[in-house]
């Protein structure tokens, strides 16, 4: 399927992002975040737009207080990896320049396992993954959310592209960790980047924090601070 044939974000689903972010604890103060990608052959596109994101969350995060950021991606046959813990910008931009996306088959599980297993050494604020399809056993999957969620580390999904399995999956994992689950195309990149910063500075200072972010922010972080208001 051609990329400008697929569907972008309705209004309804971006609000509904938003606001289980708003309702979702955090620990405030400073965050750890796991930012997650399928690297795999249809995700370089995705990938790129990516790296330049990297830079706008590090910025907004640091007027909030010290974001730490660890990369994870999967790619090629059962190549999972996990990069050390980066507190600049910069390093992380040069250690995704350096990943070249490679097909395979989607390791979702082992992102979640690698989540599990970083929060009971520190405790984890969030988890992130952008990816675009499901194809492992989705019992499993949510297992691991579940698991997430008893640790109190919500999962941020960002979906792209129509697959309905993909799309099934990744709320359910976001709804048993107690995160969220948005869909995005190639052609919203800035609404991912608002819609990622907007995380990254909730991971760090929390609801307050965010709320004072979204004053000087766009639409999207602006509708986060009104679902903000109406659940304090």
């Amino acid at each position: 399927m051609a990329r400008d044939s697929l569907p972008t974000s309705t209004s309804r689903e971006v609000d509904a992002f938003l606001e289980t972010v708003a309702a979702t604890p955090a620990r405030g103060n400073g965050g750890r975040l796991i930012f997650a990608m399928d690297a795999t052959a249809s995700r370089e596109p995705t990938w790129d737009h990516a790296c330049g994101i990297q830079g706008r969350m590090f910025e907004e995060a640091a007027a909030v207080g010290d974001l730490w950021l660890q990369l994870c991606y999967y790619r090629g046959y059962r190549e999972c990896r996990a990069s050390r813990w980066y507190h600049k910008a910069d390093d992380v931009v040069r250690a995704m320049s350096a990943v070249r996306c490679a097909g395979g088959l989607t390791q979702i599980r082992r992102i979640l396992d690698h989540a599990l297993q970083e929060t009971d050494r520190e405790p984890v604020s969030a988890l992130v993954f952008v990816g675009d399809c499901v194809e492992e056993s989705i019992d499993e999957l949510c297992d691991r959310a579940a698991r997430l969620g008893i640790k109190g580390v919500p999962a941020f999904l960002f979906h792209e592209g129509p697959d309905p399995v993909a799309a099934r999956c990744f709320r359910e994992i976001a709804r048993l960790s107690g995160g969220a689950c948005c869909r995005f195309d190639g052609g919203s990149a800035g609404e991912l980047r608002e819609l990622l910063s907007a995380v990254a500075v909730y991971a760090v200072g929390g609801r307050r924090a965010l709320a004072r972010y979204g004053d000087g922010a766009g639409r999207l972080v602006k509708q986060l601070t009104h679902q903000i208001a109406r659940t304090d």
